[in-house]
């Protein structure tokens, strides 16, 4: 999401740092493209009207006009703006009460029902009780589909099938969650494909049943400026308290992320970031700002591998490398905790420069790859895993076979592999940075 709008920013940032001194004209024609740039991301007219008019305040004052480097100043001046834009301050679920109860709201097809999982995983890795409770009678299956991931994440889950109304739903969770010790109730609500006055009468009734400590409106990314009009409706409704974005890793252009706490005056709390259920991030206005600037966004990448990466395979694959052991399965094994940490393409979105290299191609990010080396992998004997020197021409044609590539493809990998086992030889320390040093040399692999 939001790369339209991270290329505009880019090379407006680029041409601002290829003057030598800033001017106001060169100035004005910068905030011009940055005016254009959020248009074209449906942000709202009035929101962009203001952010440009603020940032135009900043940048045409003495110290960034006659500093030795206006192009930083100007970029600076950007980033901070738009982090502020973006909410400023990081906004957490402010969980009081035992149980605290957690109320999801939105239209239908927003991706209440997932999230209302995705969050109760979240919390449960942070050392809460969660209990999800499916009221969302409306749709046909939303509870068998809530039940169904809730066991995938061994969450308990309230059985509502033998209730026929969203208040009794929820007053009888409410009391079993009492009773039984929950200390987190997440409530999936009903939706509609519009606001409409039985949708928001049933809302009002379950908040005076529940008494949530947050109301989060879960909006679709993809719907843009219509987002934001249907948050600031619930709002006057319901007093949320905040959103949560969904779809945040697809093609949207960006608007309803930029135009959501200026329009609404609500904090953005989280995004969800791929459809499997630990797929959502707290969102972090500085951190995202940092993005849509080609700037990296390493904080998230180091968190995203210290809850992913197995710190004992990582102690293990520590001693291998400095025996000089690292094996295609060590390498298979890596492999699979990668995909765990989300796309390809967006943990790379998260070092800085990617963008630019993406877009000149000195970077070719391809998904398939991952699978294709996988195939590749398991299609090798357990003696061939071990030392891939045994390799000869009639075993590299069998595996190519066996993995549904090329003998090329194999060759390549193989040579790939031998480059990476020595780079990985001289790092010293384990963690987050250097399997970001392997992440990088993805780039060269076969395709």
């Amino acid at each position: 999401m939001l790369e339209s709008l991270s290329d505009r920013f880019r090379k407006v940032l680029k041409d601002v740092r290829g003057h030598g001194t800033l001017s106001e004209s060169n100035v004005q024609d910068a905030l011009k493209e940055v005016r254009l740039a959020l248009l074209e991301a449906d942000v709202n007219y009035r929101v962009v009207k203001d952010f440009v008019s603020r940032l135009k305040e900043k940048a045409m004052g003495r110290e960034v006009l006659e500093s030795l480097t206006p192009g930083q100043q100007f970029t600076k001046i950007v980033h901070d703006e738009l982090s502020e834009l973006l909410g400023g301050e990081d906004s957490a679920l402010e969980l009081k009460g035992s149980p605290s109860v957690v109320m999801l709201v939105g239209l239908q097809g927003s991706g209440k029902t997932t999230t209302a999982a995705k969050l109760a995983l979240q919390l449960k890795k942070k050392g809460r009780n969660p209990y999800i409770v499916p009221a969302d009678l409306q749709r046909p299956a939303a509870v068998m589909q809530l039940q169904k991931l809730a066991s995938e994440i061994k969450v308990d889950c309230f059985g509502s099938e033998n209730y026929t109304s969203p208040p009794d739903i929820c007053a009888e969770a409410l009391r079993v969650a009492g009773l039984k010790g929950y200390d987190t109730l997440i409530v999936d609500t009903a939706g509609r494909l519009h606001i409409d006055t039985p949708l928001m009468e049933e809302l009002k009734t379950l908040k005076s049943i529940l008494n949530p400590v947050e109301i989060l409106f879960v909006a679709d990314s993809m719907t843009g400026q219509d987002a934001v009009n249907t948050a600031r409706g619930f709002d006057e409704t319901l007093d949320v308290t905040g959103v949560i974005l969904t779809k945040f890793d697809g093609d949207a252009r960006g608007g309803a992320a930029l135009s959501m706490r200026m329009v609404t005056g609500k904090p953005i709390k989280f995004i969800g970031t791929g459809e499997k259920v630990d797929a959502i991030e707290v969102f972090h206005p500085t951190r995202v700002a940092g993005r849509i600037l080609d700037m990296g966004d390493i904080l998230t990448l180091v968190e995203k591998a210290q809850t992913t990466l197995d710190e004992k395979e990582t102690i293990e694959l520590q001693k291998k490398l400095k025996k000089d052991a690292f094996t295609l399965d060590d390498f298979l094994g890596h492999l699979k905790q990668i995909k765990k940490m989300g796309s390809l393409e967006n943990i790379l979105s998260m070092i800085p420069g990617f963008g630019a290299m993406k877009k000149t191609k000195e970077i070719n990010v391809d998904e398939r790859e991952i699978t294709r080396i996988e195939a590749i992998i398991s299609s090798m004997t357990k003696k061939e895993r071990h030392d891939p020197s045994i390799l000869n021409s009639s075993r590299r044609q069998r595996i190519a076979r066996g993995s549904g590539t090329k003998v090329q493809d194999v060759n390549k990998f193989i040579k790939q592999y031998g480059e990476m086992k020595k780079l990985m030889k001289k790092m010293k320390k384990a963690g987050p940075r250097a399997f970001l040093g392997k992440l990088q040399n993805f780039q060269n692999l076969p395709h």
